[in-house]
């Protein structure tokens, strides 16, 4: 019987303690569950067996940051700038030349005129005032050399959009021989491009070799993290989102990691559809009932509790302002022709209560859609919960953009112990995936 997937707790409530909150740049100590970090070489053991005194730094930073589109000049959220800054910081005291490197946006191999980094630059020079920061017109070639040899110890320097050459996702020899010219060290600390097997992420560690080559701060903590080798059990994962076809690879590799899974949002209703119950004209993709079936079988054999939805907020259409109601499974589920939109306030509830066993929990996509407000409580619940688990000593890990815009509408991303920067990089990681950008640079 898989009746532990359906269930209907007393009413449950969190203990409120006081949120501890940190600065945005601030690296927060790596938990218990990875006390041996990235088991990557990183900048620790970069400085500790080199003077990088006056020596050149390449740094693969993650700058691709939302821009006003009305002006292209001006950043919407410096948060990936923010992040990219204890790596930056470390190696300037260290006295190295940083030279970063990014994309930005989508331009194909075209230089696109709002797609430039000097943006980026200008919001560098906020951010670190005492520090001289240079920006070139290009990323590879005789103007980048020249600027590179003129550049003073513990100053930086930020180099043109990568993807202005198409060479860089293709991950030409010539074109990562190029960019690798000038360095002395390169350190990738990009985790939101680790999936791509790109010049920059795998074609400069190939050039310059695994004895100079490193992770910086952000990428060690997203793999410290993510990796949940040794996560403090019990360890819960909330898995939401629209497809069970696009998590398949996480759920799949979740189900034999975890304690307790929970399944939310769209793709729940494939497998509420898989168990027989009636979900009116929810999402369902019909091509993966069957998958989702052995996935409900695979969690019983291995005793993982597991849990779906025991009521929903159903509507009468995909609206906002949709009409609708609380309708529960046990009473006869989602009447045709509507749709659920959220997790009911008795499914809250239930997931509330597994959390709190949990000493890891891991979140990646809302509970339902959350854009709309008449269908926000149930994901908008899940990140205060998750703030609340945390100020008592539970490691939290929300990875997913949705996600991530979920605790920032709660005003709780600074509560959380870790908030991926990565998307895809993320789904695969947890997939069970070894990423390129990572596998580029040598163990420790």
């Amino acid at each position: 019987s898989l009746d532990l997937f359906l269930f209907f707790p007393p009413p449950f409530r969190l203990r409120r303690g006081s949120l501890h909150t940190s600065s945005s740049s601030d690296l927060k100590a790596l938990p218990q569950m990875a006390s041996s970090g990235s088991g990557k070489l990183n900048l620790a053991s970069l400085v500790e067996a080199n003077d990088v005194q006056g020596k050149v730094c390449l740094v693969r930073v993650d700058f691709n940051v939302p821009l006003d589109k009305q002006d292209a000049t001006r950043i919407t959220d410096d948060t990936r700038v923010r992040k990219a800054l204890p790596t930056i910081e470390a190696l300037l005291e260290k006295g190295a030349k940083v030279v970063l490197m990014s994309h930005l946006g989508r331009p194909k191999g075209q230089r696109k005129p709002d797609m430039v980094m000097a943006p980026v630059a200008a919001r560098l020079r906020e951010l670190l005032p005492n520090t001289t920061v240079i920006d070139v017109d290009d990323c590879i070639g005789d103007a980048v050399a020249e600027a590179v040899a003129g550049m003073a110890a513990g100053s930086i320097c930020l180099l043109q959009n990568l993807r202005f050459y198409a060479a860089e996702e293709k991950n030409e020899a010539e074109f990562a021989g190029q960019l690798a010219a000038i360095a002395d060290f390169y350190v990738n600390d990009a985790f939101g491009t680790a999936h791509r097997a790109h010049a920059s992420t795998v074609g400069v560690p190939s050039v310059l070799g695994p004895d100079k080559s490193v992770v910086g701060k952000l990428m060690e903590k997203e793999l410290a993290f993510l990796r949940l080798d040794q996560a403090e059990r019990p360890l819960a994962a909330i898995i939401g989102g629209a497809k069970v076809s696009s998590k398949l690879p996480v759920i799949t590799s979740l189900v034999q990691k975890v304690d307790i899974l929970v399944l939310g949002g769209g793709l729940a209703f494939t497998f509420l559809k898989a168990k027989g119950l009636n979900v009116g004209s929810s999402l369902v993709e019909e091509d993966m009932l069957e998958t989702a079936s052995s996935i409900l079988s695979k969690a019983e054999e291995l005793g993982v509790e597991l849990l779906l939805p025991a009521d929903v907020v159903a509507a009468s259409e995909f609206k906002a302002d949709a009409e609708h109601e609380v309708v529960t499974f046990e009473g006869g589920g989602i009447r045709e022709g509507w749709m659920g939109l959220d997790a009911g306030p008795v499914s809250v509830e239930s997931i509330q209560a597994a959390l709190r066993k949990a000493k890891t929990i891991i979140w990646n996509g809302p509970l339902g859609v959350f854009e709309f407000e008449n269908f926000a409580r149930g994901t908008l619940s899940i990140a205060t919960t998750l703030a609340e688990l945390t100020a008592e000593g539970a490691v939290s890990i929300v990875g997913g953009g949705d996600s991530v815009a979920a605790v920032e509408q709660m005003g709780v991303a600074d509560q959380m112990s870790h908030v991926s920067t990565g998307g895809g990089a993320t789904l695969e990681l947890l997939g069970g995936t070894e990423l390129p950008g990572v596998a580029a640079i040598g163990d420790l």
